[in-house]
């Protein structure tokens, strides 16, 4: 197991601590992308995939999130604003997968 970003003595401590985190981040990525393929599955049009109203909210709440751990808020905003667009492209492609 990595050592805490505070108990990192050398780079190869912060890079094994690194590789490990993006291993989970990944992870946690492939189970957000398994909601959209639900969220295509459950939702009855294809209009309903693009919900910009949902877009900004889930975009306030990370941007919030960053703020309270004390991390930039703009950099967590342009990751999320990516995310979000990718997950609306994928969900858009799983929509069309399971009709057709």
């Amino acid at each position: 197991m990595p050592k805490m970003p505070e108990a990192c003595e050398t780079m190869i401590e912060v890079r094994e601590g690194v590789d490990a985190l993006d291993r989970e981040l990944v992870a946690l990525l492939a189970k957000r992308f398994g909601y959209m393929r639900a969220a295509a599955r459950i939702k009855p049009s294809r209009d309903a995939v693009r919900d910009e109203a949902r877009k900004a909210s889930v975009i306030a709440a990370a941007v919030a999130e960053a703020e309270a751990h004390g991390i930039p808020a703009n950099v967590v905003a342009d990751i999320w604003e990516r995310l979000v667009e990718g997950s609306i492209a994928y969900e858009f492609g799983e929509w069309d997968r399971i009709r057709d």
